[in-house]
């Protein structure tokens, strides 16, 4: 594994080789993560998550979304309506299937995290749809 300063001298920037990222992944998490790869809709137990706390990237542990923003969307994955931290999660265009879609990554990592779409609730109008097992939940300490 290798982690570097970003130009800007933030987090450092972290990369592995494929089996590294297939070592510290489960089967299902590295197909989603780094493949982009989709699980099926509503077999995340995060999708459930209701609790107060942090939801972070698990590959590199980037903190992602804030529980605060977390809606039922009724889709079947987690939805957010806006990252906890502005440049934590990074987009570009997806084509795949015939589509053009917004694709949403760990800006850390590029760990595939999902997509994020135009028909999300107040105040942000957007719904960042994100594949339950690229993410760790961190709950509040209390």
């Amino acid at each position: 594994m290798t982690a570097d300063t970003t130009p800007e001298g933030g987090k450092a920037w972290v990369s592995m080789t494929d089996a590294e990222w297939r070592a510290r992944l489960t089967p299902e998490q590295y197909n989603v993560t780094r493949k982009h790869g989709t699980e099926r809709a509503f077999t995340s137990p995060l999708n459930d998550e209701k609790g107060p706390g942090m939801f972070t990237c698990v590959c590199c542990g980037e903190l992602l979304f804030a529980a605060s923003d977390k809606f039922d969307s009724g889709t079947g994955w987690p939805s957010f309506t806006q990252p906890a931290k502005a440049g934590n999660v990074a987009e570009k265009v997806d084509r795949a299937f015939f589509m053009r879609r917004t694709e949403v990554h760990c800006a850390r990592c590029e760990a595939h995290l999902g997509h994020v779409f135009p028909d999300g609730p107040k105040p942000t109008g957007l719904r960042y749809c994100i594949n339950g097992v690229a993410l760790q939940f961190e709950p509040e300490a209390t």
